[in-house]
């Protein structure tokens, strides 16, 4: 059975079955002017262009105007490409999140908990063009990196002349999981030839800005999202680019809203789903030097 999107109102909405997705089609809701996407496709296509997929004689396409949903606008207005999505069940993400924290916090099972995290989180995520995305790093790859991931989290907890040092090593070690999460994607199970080539220092660099950032209430939000367009710029081996749409008010309201919403501890996992499938989405593809041209 395949996994079918489609675009409506500037939204990416799926996952979908085949019965559902053809389902859709006859109550209207999918026209053939609408933009889908599935396993195996290059790119978007509007459904009638999909062989199969249209019945003979269906809905006549009603015209949307301006460009194509998935298209998001950068900077400048300029399209930025087909976006990125993931489909993350609630207390699959919830429970796997809490699993890691508590891996992590005990040092010594961390670079377990780390994998096996990152194997099933890069499974969900649905990248137009590259079906069957996996996560094949190993273990024992750099085992010791996650070990001092554990480590630094306990570093100035007796002694705050220690904080800043542990909160160096953290950033130091965050640039090491960043590369070696991106050299390790596959599709189809081949190898993706993807490198970050950012600068260490530069990382740590963004990484100390973000707390300082904190200082004037609200310019965290814009930090953090300059930084992800940072670390698109940075990513190599891909034919397309690929770039970060979200906007820094738009990070903050929602970054907002799951910090409210977990005061009240319930609504955590769905909160957590709710913002994590919102920022994937922001990632997109686009033609190389198309973005922030």
């Amino acid at each position: 059975m395949s996994n079918w999107f489609y675009a409506a109102n500037g939204q990416q909405q799926g996952p979908f079955g085949d019965a559902q997705i053809r389902d859709l089609i006859a109550n209207g809701t999918v026209r053939p002017d609408t933009l889908v996407w599935t396993e195996g496709m290059a790119g978007w296509q509007k459904a009638a262009e999909v062989p199969g997929l249209m019945p003979a004689g269906g809905p006549p396409p009603m015209s949307m105007g301006g460009a194509p949903p998935m298209m998001g606008a950068g900077p400048g207005g300029m399209a930025t490409g087909n976006a990125i999505a993931a489909d993350l069940p609630v207390w699959g993400l919830f429970g796997r999140a809490l699993v890691y924290v508590i891996g992590v916090s005990f040092v010594i099972p961390a670079p377990w908990v780390a994998t096996w995290l990152y194997r099933w989180f890069v499974s969900r995520v649905h990248v137009p063009g590259r079906p069957n995305l996996s996560f094949t790093g190993q273990v024992g790859d750099i085992w010791w990196v996650f070990v001092l991931l554990g480590l630094s989290n306990y570093i100035g907890i007796y002694d705050q002349t220690y904080q800043i040092i542990g909160f160096i090593l953290q950033a130091v070690l965050g640039y090491l999981v960043l590369r070696w999460v991106l050299s390790n994607l596959a599709s189809n199970g081949q190898k993706l030839p993807i490198a970050f080539t950012g600068s260490i220092w530069a990382y740590i660099g963004w990484q100390i800005l973000i707390p300082i950032s904190f200082l004037t209430i609200i310019g965290w939000a814009w930090v953090v999202t300059a930084m992800a367009r940072w670390i698109c710029r940075n990513i190599s081996g891909t034919r397309r680019e690929v770039v970060f749409n979200g906007t820094g008010l738009q990070v903050l309201w929602r970054t907002l809203a799951f910090v409210f919403a977990s005061i009240f501890i319930i609504p955590i996992p769905w909160m957590m789903r709710w913002f994590v499938r919102w920022y994937i989405s922001q990632f997109a593809l686009a033609p190389r030097g198309a973005a922030y041209a």
